[in-house]
């Protein structure tokens, strides 16, 4: 039989193919209702989907449907058969493909990438100005986010008592494009080496761990990234200042039709249809609280420079990984600063 086995805390657990049916699942099922009538709503109205947002729905409307193509998998002992759909290998939406990079990208960093050393993930977050601009322009988020990783590669070095030339550290960088409302929220997830190697002069790198950041230093690192930010979109003349105002100048950018919705999504706002503007509703428990909640001493918050919801980084200590959870639909980039 097409089956196997799998240690589980001492016991044998036999483990069976199920295949997997996309069409018995909610999302798919609305999907599958509501694209259609989604197209033809845009082309009532003279708009179009981009090509590869089109291609995102088309490939899961197909991910492990049977009629779209199978392969047939035989036992040579038994006979048995089994049929195994193609899957789409998205990165959009499609939770069987999403779920499967997430264990294999969480694998392949653990088991080749990240050394056994402390590690320390850093968030940062950016206001709803930045998240349009980095949605619809990609290539002006791959340069902020190098400048944030050499700011932080920087600190670290100084924090373990050496200059940036002689110490090297590393990181890998998981851009996250949506909030917990699925509403338009790009921010970096940051695993850093929680310290630095230096070379002792034999041609060995030592390793020296560093201390956790204090409050006052998150502080003065979040005003550092928010200054060489808005330094580098002023000279890209995206950006123009005042005393009083910093504002984004997008008019000489070129034109996408995924801007409107963009727009829509980071304020939380409907995009489309009668309701078109109109806020999302949302349901949230907000218990009373007092005192300071817990970890807040581990973040730290700037309004004003880049937008009024501001810059928002954070970090926690990842000691050891017995697991390492890559969250769903993440593109990783490894970024090693030497």
């Amino acid at each position: 039989m097409l089956q196997g086995a799998v240690w589980l805390g001492g016991y044998e657990a036999a483990l069976r193919y199920e295949r997997h049916r996309p069409e018995q699942t909610l999302l798919y099922q609305i999907v599958e209702q509501h694209y259609p009538r989604f197209l033809a709503q845009l082309a009532a109205e003279e708009r179009f989907l981009s090509e590869y947002v089109q291609q995102e729905f088309t490939d899961y409307l197909k991910c492990g449907r049977l009629e779209h193509g199978f392969l047939r998998v035989r036992c040579d002992s038994c006979h048995h058969e089994k049929l195994v759909a193609f899957s789409c290998k998205r990165r959009g939406f499609c939770p069987s493909c999403g779920a499967r990079r997430m264990v294999e990208s969480a694998a392949l960093l653990v088991d080749e990438v990240l050394p056994k050393k402390p590690i320390r993930q850093w968030v940062l977050t950016v206001p709803f100005p930045l998240r349009f601009l980095f949605a619809a322009y990609p290539e002006l988020m791959s340069k902020v986010l190098g400048i944030v990783i050499r700011t932080l590669s920087t600190h670290l070095a100084h924090q373990a008592g050496f200059k940036k030339k002689e110490a090297h550290t590393g990181a890998v960088t998981l851009i996250q494009r949506f909030g917990s409302a699925l509403n338009l929220n790009i921010h970096f997830h940051m695993l850093f080496l929680d310290g630095v190697y230096v070379d002792d002069g034999a041609g060995h790198f030592a390793f020296h761990t560093n201390k956790a950041p204090t409050s006052e230093q998150l502080t003065e690192l979040l005003h550092t990234i928010s200054q060489r930010i808005a330094g580098f979109l002023e000279r890209r003349g995206l950006l123009q200042r005042d005393e009083d105002n910093s504002t984004l100048t997008l008019d000489e950018l070129d034109e996408d039709p995924m801007q409107e919705l963009h727009s829509h999504s980071v304020t939380y706002r409907i995009a489309m249809g009668p309701q078109q503007g109109r806020k999302v509703f949302t349901l949230q428990t907000i218990p009373p609280r007092q005192e300071p909640p817990p970890g807040s001493e581990r973040v730290a918050k700037l309004a004003g420079e880049l937008g009024t919801e501001g810059l928002i980084v954070s970090q926690l200590a990842l000691p050891a990984y017995p697991f390492l959870y890559i969250p769903t639909f993440f593109p990783v980039l490894i970024q090693f600063a030497v």
